[in-house]
Order: C-alpha cells, then sequence, then structure tokens
C-alpha cells in the first residue's frame, strides 16, 4: 500500500506532463486525489496494509496526518478545476505536475520510519513546491521563490546536521549505529545526552523553518503571500502538517531517552515567540495573505507550546493539526476567490466582501472565528484542550500566557477582516465583475466548512479512537 501511494500520484504527474490541453489536464488533479483518499481510508481500516517494511510503516501518527493531509489535498484538487480554468492566460502543466508530485512526497513523509528517508522527503516537499509560489510570474513571487528555497535550504541543511548528529548519538554512547526510528526508540534511553540534546535543537530549527517557526519564520508571509489561495491552503496545512510530524517523531525520541523536561523549554520558547511575533504583525496588516501566513506562524506555535506542555495537552495538539489544516483550507480558498474579483489582496481595495461574494465573504469571515478558537468550531475545541492541558500540568503562568496571545491574535486579526467584509463594495470592482461566487468554486469551501463545524460539536468515534492510538504511541495514557 506505501508503494501504491508515494508512485501511484508520479504517475498521475508523468501522465500531467504528457497531456498537452491546458483545459483538460486541470482535471487530473482529482482523478489522482480521489483514489488517494480512497487508499488512505483502506489503510486506516486494514492494519496489514500499514506495514511495508522496516523503512515505510504507518503508525499511528503517521496515519492522522496522511488522514488530514489527504482530505485538505481531495478539496483543493476539486476547487483548482475551476480556479485552472479560470486562469486560461496562465499554462499549468508545471502547477499540476507539482501540485500532484507534492502528494506523493507528502505521503511519504508520513509513512517514512527512517529519520534519513524523512529527511529527505522533507526537502523534495521544499524543491516541488517552489515552482507553485511563481505561478503569478511576478516581481514580487520570484523573489518569494528564491526566499523560500534559500532559507528552507538553510532550515533543511540544518535538519540533516541534526539527523547526522542524532546517528553520533548512539555510535558515541556505544551503539550500533542506525537512523531506524523504532531501534532508535528502543535504545534511546542509552543515547549520548549531549549529542541528543544538540540534535533536537538542529533538528528543531530545521523542521521548525519549514513550519514557519519564529524566528525562522521570515520566508512564510512572502510565499503566502505572492502564491495563489490553494497554494497557500496546501502550505499551511499540508507542509506544516508533514514538517510537525517529522519534529513529533523527534520530540517522542527525546521522551523516552528521559529528556522531556530539556526539549520542553525549548519547545515552550518557540512556541511562544511565534504567537508573540504572529500577534505584532497581525495589528494594522492590511494584506489578507500574509494576514493567514502569520495567523500559519501562530497555529504552529500553538503546536510546539502543546507538545512543550506534554502528555495532558497531547490530544488537544494532535487534534490542532486536523482542526488548523481543515480551517486554513476554508481561509486561504475564500480569500483566493476575493483575489480574483477584487484584482487585489490588499484592504484598502478590498471591501464589501459579503455583498460581492456572498459565499467566500461568508466563508471567509467563519473561517476568521473559526482559527481564532470562537465556539462551536473545531479549533476551539482543540485550543481548550491544550488549555486544559496546561492548567491540568499545573502551568498555569503558560496557560495565562497562552489565553492573553490568543485574545491579541483576536484583535488584531478581526480588525483587518472586519474591514475586508464590512462596507459598501468600490463601484470600479462592481462594474469589471471579473469573479463571482459559484457553486463550483464554492462547494469545496463549503465542504471543508462543514468538516470544521463537525469536529467543534462532535468528533467522530474513528477519529477519536485514532487520536487515542496516537496519544498512546507518543507516551500518553
Amino acid at each position: 500500500m506505501a508503494y501504491l501511494q508515494i508512485l501511484f500520484p508520479l504517475l498521475m504527474a508523468g501522465i500531467a506532463a504528457l497531456i498537452k490541453s491546458n483545459k483538460w489536464r486541470p482535471l487530473l488533479l482529482p482523478v489522482a486525489a480521489i483514489p488517494h483518499m480512497g487508499m488512505t481510508l483502506y489503510a486506516l481500516v486494514t492494519p496489514k496494509m500499514a506495514y511495508t517494511g522496516e523503512w515505510l510503516q504507518l503508525d499511528p501518527p503517521g496515519k492522522l496526518i496522511l488522514l488530514v493531509v489527504s482530505i485538505l489535498f481531495l478539496f483543493c484538487s476539486l476547487y483548482a478545476v475551476p480556479y485552472l480554468m479560470h486562469r486560461k492566460e496562465r499554462p499549468n502543466r508545471l502547477f499540476i505536475v507539482c501540485m500532484i508530485a507534492f502528494l506523493s512526497t507528502m505521503s511519504l513523509v508520513t509513512w517514512a520510519q527512517h529519520l534519513g528517508l524523512i529527511w529527505v522527503a522533507i526537502e523534495a516537499t521544499t524543491l516541488i513546491t517552489a515552482p507553485l509560489i511563481y505561478f503569478n510570474h511576478t516581481q514580487f513571487s520570484i523573489e518569494a521563490t528564491w526566499k523560500y528555497l534559500l532559507i528552507g535550504s538553510v532550515g533543511i541543511a540544518m535538519a540533516l546536521l541534526g539527523t547526522f548528529f542524532m546517528a553520533y548519538a548512539s555510535l558515541h554512547a556505544g551503539l550500533d549505529v542506525t537512523l531506524n526510528y523504532a531501534t532508535i526508540l528502543k535504545n534511546a534511553p542509552h543515547l549520548s545526552k549531549i549529542w541528543l540534546h544538540l540534535a533536537f535543537i538542529l533538528l528543531l530549527v530545521g523542521y521548525g523553518t519549514k513550519m514557519g517557526l519564529a524566528p525562522m519564520h521570515t520566508w512564510k508571509p512572502d510565499a503566502y503571500g505572492e502564491s495563489p489561495g490553494i497554494v497557500g491552503a496546501i502550505f499551511a496545512g499540508g507542509i506544516t502538517s508533514c514538517a510537525f510530524l517529522a519534529l513529533l517523531r523527534i520530540y517522542h525520541i527525546c521522551c523516552a531517552a528521559n529528556e522531556g523536561a530539556y526539549v520542553s523549554k525549548l519547545l515552550l520558547v518557540v512556541g511562544f515567540l511565534s504567537m508573540a511575533t504572529a500577534a505584532l504583525f497581525m495589528i494594522r496588516q492590511r494584506d489578507l495573505k500574509r494576514m493567514l501566513a502569520y495567523s500559519s506562524i501562530e497555529h504552529m506555535g500553538i503546536l510546539v507550546i502543546g507538545l512543550g506542555i506534554g502528555v495532558p495537552a497531547l490530544f488537544g495538539t494532535l487534534l490542532h493539526v486536523i482542526t488548523n489544516c481543515l480551517t486554513k483550507g476554508v481561509l486561504f480558498l475564500s480569500v483566493g476567490n476575493i483575489h480574483r474579483a477584487y484584482g487585489s489582496k490588499n484592504i484598502d481595495h478590498v471591501q464589501g466582501a459579503l455583498r460581492l461574494l456572498p459565499l467566500s465573504g461568508s466563508m471567509f469571515l467563519l473561517g476568521f472565528f473559526a482559527i481564532t478558537g470562537s465556539p462551536p468550531f473545531g479549533p476551539f475545541i482543540s485550543e481548550f484542550a491544550i488549555l486544559n492541558g496546561a492548567f491540568s500540568a499545573q502551568k498555569y503562568l503558560i496557560g495565562s500566557g497562552y489565553l492573553a496571545l490568543l485574545l491579541l491574535v483576536f484583535i488584531g486579526m478581526g480588525a483587518t477582516v472586519l474591514s475586508a467584509v464590512q462596507g459598501k463594495t468600490p463601484a470600479s470592482v462592481t462594474e469589471k465583475k471579473i469573479f463571482r461566487d459559484g457553486l463550483i468554486t464554492g462547494a469545496p469551501i463549503l465542504g471543508l466548512m462543514a468538516l470544521v463545524l463537525l469536529l467543534g460539536v462532535y468528533i467522530p468515534a474513528p477519529l477519536r479512537d485514532l487520536l487515542n492510538d496516537a496519544v498512546r504511541f507518543l507516551g500518553g495514557q
């Protein structure tokens, strides 16, 4: 099953490269996404299919991330068909090839059980997704692409060095040198502590760069701001989730080595720095896509804070991976429609979105309430579970700081969002009628929002079981 999930998208990417028609090529995106979603569900319900060998195995955290990225990609692929048909002036061969190939690399990250293979897969996501940022072919998009490549390459180089240090932690302790995840977990209590500490720092910086944690976040506002909305959704929900899974595996090894207290301090510092940075830059932010980029930085901070709190917050942290991913899909796809209708993503020109685009405008507004932790949406449940974990662990100062930053983000983000959706639509935009809402472009957004709302009022039993399995796998109860 692992080989099929990884190789099938590559086959579809090859077919996309051979098709000459810009009109029909976008249909390959859902053609690749739907079978991939089916294979994911089959692997989840058939335990024997979750094992291919020592290097490829679908453990509980991998199952969780594979499920969420597969769902997100499916909805984005359905949105991409009308989007690319609307963008007839732009050749889409490279865009579609990279999108489908990206599905393959994300699958490889979730299946990989070898730290070296995980690094290769994460690096592949960097190279494959860079052309997606440059789709609009503007001066700013090429600058954003180069910044993404340069900063991402430095980060992934740090992760490679950290991976070597992890291997040396075994060698220095007189153990067999290996990068097999299960073997390192088994040997974790005997690893050299100093080399394990150094490895964790480098891997936190390396994979934290891919997640967009502060202060390694500087590529994110430009990359998200200059790429199409669908690319922002895939980045904010796909790449970040895969990088978090890589960090989660390193965290698991350190906790197994009884170094949980050491990594907790680093995670909390980076997490609060990320939330504070995002909150400050959201104040008076006028660019809608850059605002969502800072929101992504904030939520990556929430995830590592959850890890830093420890076992009491693990369930909420893993649930937040899902709720953040789905909600970011709603927000970025909605902003993509707003950007096309107004020809701008700046609130100096975007006003009255609720009137001009009733569906996209309302989804954008609801997505704002969801991502800022308002009930009855999924992120409220996951963020509250993390907060409850902090108080359960008697970390009251951490819980209070977390609440204060959430409030600051709500205020800063709310000012920008309300400026965009309220008011009167400019006459120049109304007269042009460049783009209007339709069922074909709105249905994927509605579908994602329905899932976000569902997770706010009810967590299906299979998903709850999967979350509990992942918590137990990582050392929780």
